[in-house]
């Protein structure tokens, strides 16, 4: 029984070490080759958006009240294999800039923690998203816990499925509580300015950010 009670312990120190630390390892790598290919398609598409296929980088996103240096490229995709390795865009929703609903979702807790801290936004906040084409200002209108099953936050105008868009948000979803996945915790955002990518990245961002853009 002791040897019993013994391996059980060595296997749930294993796991724990697994899921909050080597998760986290895995992501942070994985982050770095995607930033790097970000960074080479965007010097390679002069201003043009390229096709972006499943689990490939899409956009880099940041968030100055998470802190100087929050900042994670979004893949294409939602499946868990994706996400894994960062925030995911859900395919079926508007890209970034358009009209409609970018919509993204992350983990809160493991696997880089990239929404861990998302309840701190607050609205009036800025959000600034990068891509090939151009930088992307959002800023915070709401947010809100939600159901598992309230998909209609994602809709092309969110909570109002069937509704057609005609504005520019950004949809963040995560798990709440941050340990769980009991329910969601949903922020929204809207577009309130565009700048091409010869302008550079706006002024609210962190120099240090931007001189790495």
């Amino acid at each position: 029984m002791a040897e019993l009670m013994l391996t059980a312990g060595v296997v749930l120190a294993l796991l724990v070490f697994y899921l909050l630390v080597w998760t986290n390892v895995q992501t942070s790598a994985a982050q770095q080759d995607l930033l790097e290919e970000f960074r080479t398609e965007k010097a390679r598409s002069a201003g043009k958006a390229p096709e972006v296929s499943i689990g490939e980088g899409l956009a880099v996103l940041y968030a100055p009240r998470l802190g100087a240096d929050w900042r994670w490229v979004v893949l294409e995709g939602t499946d868990m294999g994706t996400i894994d390795d960062g925030p995911g865009h859900f395919a079926e929703t508007a890209l970034p800039g358009e009209i409609g609903n970018f919509a993204v979702a992350g983990h809160r807790a493991t696997h880089g923690e990239p929404f861990a801290d998302l309840d701190r936004l607050v609205e009036g906040d800025e959000i600034y998203v990068e891509t090939t084409d151009g930088w992307f200002t959002y800023q915070v209108t709401w947010s809100r816990i939600v159901a598992p099953t309230a998909v209609e936050v994602i809709a092309p105008v969110a909570g109002h499925p069937g509704k057609k868009p005609t504005e520019h948000t950004l949809t963040l979803v995560t798990c709440n509580p941050r340990w769980a996945s009991t329910e969601r915790l949903v922020v929204g955002a809207q577009l309130v300015q565009t700048r091409a990518p010869g302008a550079g990245p706006p002024e609210g961002l962190d120099p240090a950010a931007r001189e790495e853009s």
